[in-house]
């Protein structure tokens, strides 16, 4: 599947999403609080005084939005094919510190797919099972995606071609999913589904330079 770079400076998911933050000018209920109460912003964002109704509604701003969902929903596919591609590494690659990164890689990305799965399902929402090939034809590219092609040119190379081969891809592919965590952090209301895209931002950051680092850039 062909990556897709935001354009314009418009993120992906501000495309896919028209994502609105509301306001609720609810009078206080009787024996409610008239203090404001602040819910503090993300990094470099401002603060948030809450209405008296999501006061007493117990402020579950939380709650998690449509970019949210299909954050988890998107990401997991596109982690999928990550784990595809280390599963090549074993008896594909020649390099050790290859064949070691792959490891390190399906070994992180795999408990994150499990991660996402349970969130969706602790939300009512169904799980998304990957191995269906759903990664390999969803309608909607995501950032750093093999192509097809790509990974059947992938399947077919060995030794210092593989190595190569899968360090650039792996990289493209780190890219995208970093922009997509970025995106999230941008648009997302969810605090675990913004503590994951933390974790992916750093870990993914550190092994595209160690990446670099192998292909001698």
């Amino acid at each position: 599947m062909a990556g897709l770079i935001a354009r314009g400076g418009v993120s992906m998911i501000a495309v896919l999403l028209a994502v609105s933050a509301c306001t609720d000018d609810t009078e206080p209920a009787v024996g409610m609080p008239t203090n404001p109460v602040v819910q503090p912003g993300k990094p470099g964002g401002d603060n948030r005084t809450l209405s008296p109704a999501e006061i007493s509604a117990g402020a579950r701003v939380d709650q998690p939005n449509s970019a949210d969902f299909m954050y988890a929903e998107m990401m997991i596919q596109h982690h999928q094919q990550a784990v595809d591609m280390t599963a090549l590494a074993a008896t594909h690659a020649q390099d050790a510190a290859v064949k070691g990164l792959a490891d390190r890689i399906a070994h992180t990305q795999q408990p994150e797919i499990d991660a996402m799965n349970a969130w969706l399902a602790g939300k009512g929402r169904p799980k998304i099972d990957p191995s269906h090939g759903q990664h390999a034809g969803h309608q909607m590219p995501m950032p750093g995606m093999a192509t097809p092609e790509q990974m059947v040119e992938l399947q077919g190379a060995y030794g210092p071609g593989f190595d190569r081969q899968f360090l650039q891809l792996m990289t493209r592919h780190h890219e995208g999913a970093i922009q997509m965590a970025k995106d999230i952090q941008q648009h997302g209301v969810d605090v675990r589904v913004q503590e994951m895209a933390d974790d992916i931002v750093a870990e993914q950051s550190d092994e595209i330079q160690r990446m670099r680092t192998m292909l001698g850039g």
